[in-house]
């Protein structure tokens, strides 16, 4: 179960998020890159979440299976955040003609800090809750 909420979680916190990001708070950021599709092919986003809520929490149980802590999970999803945030917030505008590149890392570096701090918080309580204490 703890899975399961988990996932669910990734997906909500990320859609709010980066959906926030890129349709309200920075709609004319991203109207500005050329290269970005009008509207976004939804249904891979949603896989891609799936996929990445999937190893966040399998990855959490299993470098601590006796039970998470808040600062546990924190970790973990920083250190996938870094990871991902980084490589997004960097590489990208080096590869494609992003219309400013301090811009570009602004805009996706505090997005994605923001949705993993987020969800790093909210995977500990869930692991926390659902850990089974022993008898």
């Amino acid at each position: 179960m703890k899975h399961i909420l988990s996932v669910i979680a990734f997906m909500i916190i990320t859609f709010a998020v980066q959906g926030l990001n890129h349709f309200v708070i920075n709609s004319a950021h991203y109207a500005s890159i050329d290269f970005a599709r009008p509207e976004p092919i939804m249904a891979l986003g949603f896989l891609t979440m799936i996929v990445q809520g999937g190893i966040l929490t399998f990855a959490l149980a299993h470098i601590t299976p006796i039970g998470a802590r808040i600062r546990d999970s924190l970790k973990v999803s920083l250190s996938f955040g870094l990871f991902l945030g980084f490589y997004i917030a960097v590489t990208e505008p080096a590869k494609y003609a992003a219309p400013s590149i301090p811009c570009w890392i602004l805009t996706e570096g505090l997005a994605s800090t923001i949705q993993f701090v987020v969800f790093g918080l909210v995977l500990g309580f869930i692991h926390e809750h659902f850990t089974k204490t022993p008898a």
